[in-house]
């Protein structure tokens, strides 16, 4: 299962690079009434399509959110801003390790729908140049990816 998740992540990190936003009248039908049930009452701000997948950003309860869904409706995952303070201390720890001279600028957690397996991204920067480090629920280190391009701008 492990393998599964790091291989569906990895496939979504290398189409996120190549995202294109949206208007809302060209997202499916039943992306959008999927994103309506699993959130009502909540608006999205933007919408981009990564490769087959659809993503709503929007804040939940003044929290900077995210939801990953497929062209059926399918809500995959969902990701939430935190403050880099409540990453698990193992994640703080390594980054401080492994990434000196760097910022830790932004968290966030991700949940995966389906299984409820809860992982970590954290943002380290140097300068302009931004890494995105993913953990699990304890704070282990799994991989690292390039930062996307709107954690760039």
């Amino acid at each position: 299962m492990k393998t599964i998740f790091i291989t569906l992540a990895g496939l979504f990190s290398i189409i996120s690079a190549n995202a294109q936003k949206l208007k809302e009248a060209e997202i499916p039908a039943p992306v959008k009434e999927s994103f309506a049930k699993e959130f009502s009452g909540v608006k999205a701000n933007e919408w981009q399509k990564e490769g087959n997948t659809y993503e709503a950003e929007f804040d939940l309860k003044k929290t900077e959110t995210s939801a990953t869904f497929s062209a059926d409706g399918k809500l995959l995952e969902t990701e939430q801003e935190i403050a880099v303070t409540t990453l698990p201390k193992a994640a703080s720890d390594y980054v401080t390790k492994n990434y000196p001279g760097h910022k830790l600028s932004e968290a966030s957690r991700i949940t995966e729908s389906g299984t409820n397996k809860v992982f970590y991204e954290a943002e380290v920067k140097k300068g302009k140049e931004g890494t995105d480090l993913i953990f699990d629920d304890t704070g282990n280190f799994i991989r690292k990816e390039e930062a996307k391009q709107e954690d760039k701008d």
